[in-house]
């Protein structure tokens, strides 16, 4: 059974730090691109960031730029995403996503963060910023 399982998230004081985990289980991560994605009460399902296969590659929302940073262990069939300086504005659900074959989409702000493009998701896991 394909599945990714996001973990890492609970509460954090505005200003402090996370790093959430994203793991599969029931195939391998080394050929797909992998894409995390948040959504907030009564809000769409938004793009964060995403990475190449290889992680050579990566892309982020302009919202998170500079803030948050994304990176993958191939050999450990897991991906973070190291989120620092969180606002209550980064509160959400966050949510890991994988789409094989399709690393030209890392290239593109747009296509990265398009959740159509993704085929398998985790349940994903709750962040609240709050003092």
């Amino acid at each position: 059974q394909l599945q990714l399982v996001e973990s890492g998230g609970g509460l954090v004081q505005p200003g402090g730090s996370l790093r959430l985990s994203c793991a599969a289980s029931g195939f391998t991560l080394d050929r797909h691109a992998i894409g995390w994605f948040r959504q907030a009460p009564g809000t769409e399902r938004e793009g964060v960031s995403c990475i190449s296969s290889s992680g050579s590659i990566t892309n982020y929302a302009d919202t998170v730029k500079g803030r948050f940073t994304i990176s993958r262990d191939n050999a450990k069939n897991t991906v973070y995403l190291q989120m620092n300086s969180l606002s209550p504005e980064d509160t959400a659900v966050y949510y890991c996503a994988a789409a094989e074959g399709v690393d030209f989409i890392t290239s593109d702000q747009a296509l990265c963060i398009k959740t159509s493009l993704y085929d398998h998701w985790g349940q994903g896991t709750q962040v609240t910023v709050s003092s």
